[in-house]
């Protein structure tokens, strides 16, 4: 199976770039070891990142049997020369996100996609905010790309899913802060 994410932002991040600037970047996978999609590197956001990136990350569908603990992860991190360092990870339950839709179902007002921000963690610790859009089983996310772009006025860049194996990945828990409709 496969998962379409719009990865927005994030804000109030953990600065971990002390003496240099931090370029951050999204990791998303909802299993590392099936499949992983990333970002482009954020030059200028800091500590504020905006991709405005459409990810797909493939999984095993035998995960939809355990939608109630299957969860997709999101880890941020701080581009370096010498090495990549972890701000934090998010995760939400798939059973929060992948709810609802059926294919016949339009993608208009009636029936728009939910934007979530939830916390990013550190160590236990929230260390910023991350916002994303994941369409429920059924609808396509590329779909509804337009309307996003009318209504937020925001450049929206599509990505298939690629593997990232070499990178060395850490696991985060998170919740869900705000949920509203675009």
């Amino acid at each position: 199976m496969e998962i379409e994410v719009l990865i927005k932002s994030a804000q109030d991040l953990k600065n971990v770039k002390h003496l240099s600037k931090m370029k951050a970047y999204a990791v998303v996978y909802v299993d590392k070891e099936v499949d992983m999609a990333k970002t482009h590197v954020d030059e200028e956001g800091e500590t504020n990142p905006t991709w405005n990136e459409v990810v797909k990350v493939r999984f095993h569908k035998e995960l939809l049997n355990n939608v109630n603990i299957a969860t997709l992860k999101v880890d941020i991190y701080a581009h370096g020369h010498v090495r990549e360092k972890l701000v934090g990870s998010s995760s939400v339950l798939l059973c929060d996100v992948l709810k609802g839709g059926h294919e016949s179902e339009s993608l208009d007002n009636h029936n728009p996609i939910p934007c979530m921000t939830i916390h990013v963690w550190s160590s236990g610790r929230s260390c910023g905010f991350l916002n994303l859009q994941v369409p429920p089983i059924g609808k396509i996310l590329r779909e509804s790309l337009s309307v996003v772009d009318e209504k937020l006025g925001e450049r929206i860049v599509l990505l298939g899913s690629r593997p990232h194996s070499a990178l060395n990945l850490a696991l985060g828990g998170g919740s869900i802060l705000k949920s509203s409709t675009i």
